[in-house]
């Protein structure tokens, strides 16, 4: 990609020969003769460095410098000026700037300092990506690409506050898989793992973009439905009930298998404990094994 960097000074002659420095250079230079100029020129075109006189007619250098850190975050600016008694690093840093350079500027010693800026900014971009994969890494099952149970309980308490909060429906299914332990007896754990994936994917391929799935356990999964009451969520359950029993697994020379699932339903209660509404699910979830597996089961409230 192109490094794009716009310089902002009010005095024609070094605007322009930075610009024709920096294009020298490599780099995709713009000029702007004043910071309104500047912002207006930004909401057009993306600019990645931007690099400002601290005194021009209207608004400063450090002020412009403070709006585009708030406005456009992704952008660094190098604060430059001729005046070094009037202005600090420190006034500078505090404003959002990368780094601070002096008049007469040496266009040597800019470029290293855009270098410099350059590289800290690929810095950032790495690290922030690398947190951004720890962190999807921690709430997410690495088999099945689901959320694992230890957010679900995170996302769960969330959606039961907004429930509370707002009086809107609230709905949980909780489903496992039937037989799976002999499936895995029969054509081995990596088969197994291959059945826990699909059903991943079929999960997935059900639910609207607010519902919410994870991988309970072993073989169980369960989903959060907002903004679901009890009836919609069967025809969820039912849904993708239908959609993994259809499904061919196919074990590795192997005829095609049926898996099928036992699914419970159930619908928050409002002001009660998270731990009684989890669980009423999976009392729901062990009435569809006891009636034979391969079917839903809905509990509304505990039984007497």
């Amino acid at each position: 990609m192109n490094i794009r960097i716009l310089v902002v000074d009010d005095d024609e002659a070094i605007k322009d020969a930075m610009c024709k420095y920096l294009k020298i250079v490599g780099y995709e230079s713009y000029g702007a003769s004043s910071a309104e100029e500047t912002l207006q020129l930004l909401e057009n075109t993306q600019i990645n460095v931007v690099i400002t006189d601290i005194l021009m007619s209207g608004m400063n250098g450090l002020e412009l410098t403070d709006i585009i850190k708030k406005d456009y975050v992704d952008i660094d600016v190098i604060v430059m000026t001729g005046y070094s008694g009037d202005f600090s690093y420190e006034e500078a840093i505090s404003k959002g700037a990368s780094d601070f350079v002096f008049k007469p500027i040496r266009f040597e010693e800019l470029h290293l300092r855009l270098k410099r800026v350059l590289k800290e900014r690929q810095l950032k971009k790495e690290r922030d990506e690398m947190l951004d994969k720890l962190q999807k890494l921690a709430i997410t099952d690495g088999l099945t690409q689901l959320f694992n149970s230890r957010h679900f309980y995170n996302r769960l308490e969330l959606e039961v506050a907004r429930s509370n909060r707002y009086d809107h429906p609230l709905s949980l299914l909780l489903m496992d898989i039937d037989f799976f332990k002999e499936y895995n007896d029969h054509y081995g754990h990596l088969e197994g793992d291959k059945v826990l994936m699909q059903i991943g994917k079929i999960i997935k391929s059900c639910l609207r973009k607010m519902d919410s799935a994870y991988r309970y356990g072993g073989e169980e999964f369960t989903i959060i439905l907002p903004e679901t009451w009890a009836e919609d969520a069967q025809v969820v359950a039912q849904r993708i009930r239908q959609s993994i029993e259809s499904y061919a697994f196919i074990p590795e020379s192997a005829d095609a298998v049926s898996i099928t699932v036992s699914v419970g339903v159930t619908q928050y209660c409002p002001k009660e404990e998270i731990s009684s509404f989890v669980q009423r699910s999976d009392k729901a979830m062990f009435i569809s094994k006891r009636r034979g597996r391969n079917s839903i089961s809905l509990l509304l409230a505990d039984p007497v």
